[in-house]
Parts: C-alpha cells; sequence; structure tokens
C-alpha cells in the first residue's frame, strides 16, 4: 500500500505543478495585491479542491461529470468567471498608478479567498479528475471512500504547498514587480492568460 501511495503522490505533484488557472490568479494576486492577499487567494483554492473531494466521495462530482447539462452550466460559470477576471485586470493596467497607499499596486477589488474558491469550484474539469483518475491511484488496502478522501487531501495540501511556495517566489521579487513599467506588463499577461484559460474551459468537452 506505501508504494501505492507514493506513486499517487508523486502522479499528483507533477499535475499540481502544471500551470493552470489556479496559477494565473495566484500570480494576478501577488503582483497586483502582494504574498498576503495572494495567500489567501491559495487558502481559497484550496477549499475549493476539498468542496470538490466531499462532492466527490459522496458521489455528487459523478454525476456532475456524468451529466452533459450540468458540466455546461458548470463551465460555462466557470469560464465566464476566469474572463471576468481576466478583463478586470486588463482594464486595471490601463488605470492604475505605480503604488497603492499600502506598499503595493492598486488592485482590482474582490475578497481574495472568495476569488480563489470561486475560479476553483467552477472548474468541472476537477469533478472530472476527481472521478476519473483518483480511483486509479487510491490504495487498495483502503476503503474506495476512504482511499478517495485520503487522495483529495494529499491532492490540497500539494496544491497549497506548491502554490505557497510560488508566492514566496514571488514576493522575493516584489520590488521588481513593483517598477510601474514591469508591473503593466504583467499585468496585461496574467490578464491575457486568465481569458486564455477562460475560453479554454468554455471550448472544453469532458
Amino acid at each position: 500500500m506505501l508504494i501505492q501511495f507514493l506513486t499517487a503522490a508523486g502522479v499528483l505533484a507533477v499535475l499540481t505543478m502544471v500551470p493552470g488557472p489556479d496559477m494565473a490568479v495566484v500570480t494576478k494576486r501577488a503582483v497586483s495585491c502582494g504574498a498576503q492577499d495572494a495567500l489567501r487567494t491559495v487558502g481559497g483554492i484550496t477549499a475549493g479542491l476539498l468542496v470538490w473531494g466531499v462532492l466527490t466521495v459522496v458521489g455528487l462530482a459523478a454525476v456532475l461529470a456524468a451529466s452533459a447539462v450540468a458540466y455546461t452550466v458548470v463551465k460555462l460559470a466557470g469560464a465566464a468567471y476566469l474572463l471576468f477576471l481576466g478583463a478586470q485586470v486588463l482594464l486595471h493596467s490601463r488605470h492604475s498608478r505605480a503604488q497603492g497607499p499600502g506598499g503595493h499596486p492598486d488592485a482590482p477589488a474582490g475578497n481574495p479567498w472568495r476569488t480563489g474558491l470561486v475560479s476553483n469550484v467552477f472548474n468541472p474539469k476537477i469533478a472530472v479528475f476527481y472521478t476519473g483518475l483518483l480511483p486509479t491511484l487510491a490504495p487498495s488496502g483502503l476503503s474506495p471512500h476512504s482511499g478517495m478522501a485520503l487522495l483529495v487531501l494529499l491532492h490540497a495540501a500539494l496544491t497549497a504547498a506548491w502554490l505557497s511556495g510560488y508566492v514566496m517566489l514571488l514576493a522575493r521579487a516584489s520590488v521588481f514587480f513593483r517598477r510601474p513599467a514591469v508591473r503593466r506588463t504583467m499585468d496585461r499577461f496574467t490578464g491575457v492568460v486568465l481569458i486564455g484559460f477562460g475560453v479554454k474551459v468554455a471550448t472544453t468537452q469532458p
């Protein structure tokens, strides 16, 4: 069982480090508002994973993954939210000042924890990922529910650790990112990336 668990941990670690909407949202918050704001966003993202984990363990995520209508509704809602975030960042990059009163560039309004939570909860690919891949990785020595719950917790912990470490790396370069030209470039890049992910989510099939 230990070998199976280590194998699952390795697969989840690799998948966690693949850049996606979560990393783009965290980048936006770290560059625009600072490390503390970005870490709160990471907390919201982790909470979103746990929400999907609970739904997976009780079987509701499988219903969503199997229902074309439900999947499409969640998919379009998630895509719209990512498009909104991207457009917000692009608009902010055109009108922001060099640095806000708190020592960080002016940032788009919005609760960072809620931003992370919503961006993750409205990502139906997590439902497909949890119901399609996790059962194949669950250790055979545990009951199906226990194995799935363990892997969900592991994935949430890996995600929190990876994104938090990424935030700390960005924080170490905060002086560089506070430069007006660099900040505007990063805002525009992140906005385009978020919009790109929004389009990708909207056009991706289950």
